[in-house]
């Protein structure tokens, strides 16, 4: 089995070069003003610049409005859109229609319930990032360094590609591979010395051991 890794919450040229020299196939830049991990439309043009083609740059956005989209979109060169907030399908559509490119939507997940808009999301997104749902008082929406309970997804068909995400690290994440199968898996903190500062030998281990043999 082949598994894609993204790096998300790229934000210093060092940081792009180490995840694209250990082979992730996605990069992530964040586009939300509250996260340490976020960059500027000027900042993310250069980080993508020298991205080789077969590497997915992805723009991670939350609830955002159409200006916001079409003002990045006009300076950053991107392949894919993220959206991370609490946007319905319907605005999923739009996204997809307003900018022409796939759309990735994160689904949070904490109980069985949740798996529920896996359906619904995945009759509009072109992938799902199945990630840990943010506690209710937390101001970011990802990268909190949590997991939830991988053997929910054990077994289940997922409509679209999709990607494991939530309190992965280079220590867990083969684990997380061998309990879901997931098709590929996203880091943001989990490859961090502190919060929004890539670690190169972390982001090295982590995609080594993401596609190593499942132990």
């Amino acid at each position: 089995m082949s598994v894609s890794v993204k790096i998300c919450g790229l934000n210093t040229p060092e940081a792009v070069d180490a995840a694209i020299q250990a082979g992730a196939r996605y990069l992530g830049f964040v586009f939300f003003p509250k996260s340490p991990r976020h960059v500027t439309p000027e900042t993310a043009a250069a980080l993508v610049a020298p991205v080789p083609l077969g590497i997915a740059r992805v723009g991670l956005f939350v609830n955002p409005d159409d200006p916001t989209l079409e003002q990045t979109l006009a300076q950053v060169a991107l392949d894919i859109i993220q959206l991370h907030g609490d946007e319905s399908p319907a605005r999923v559509a739009e996204v997809k229609a307003l900018t022409g490119l796939p759309v990735m939507k994160a689904v949070g997940v904490a109980e069985p319930k949740d798996l529920d808009a896996l359906w619904e999301y995945g009759l509009a997104a072109d992938m799902l990032l199945i990630d840990a749902k943010a506690p209710k008082d937390a101001v970011l929406p990802g990268g909190n360094g949590l997991a939830f309970d991988w053997r929910l997804l054990a077994g289940r068909q997922i409509l679209k590609p999709w990607l494991l995400a939530g309190g992965l690290t280079p220590q867990n994440v083969n684990t997380a591979i061998r309990l879901t199968r997931a098709q590929g898996v996203d880091v943001s903190s989990g490859v961090e010395s502190a919060p929004g500062v890539k670690d190169a030998e972390k982001i090295r281990s982590f995609i080594a051991r993401a596609t190593a043999p499942i132990l």
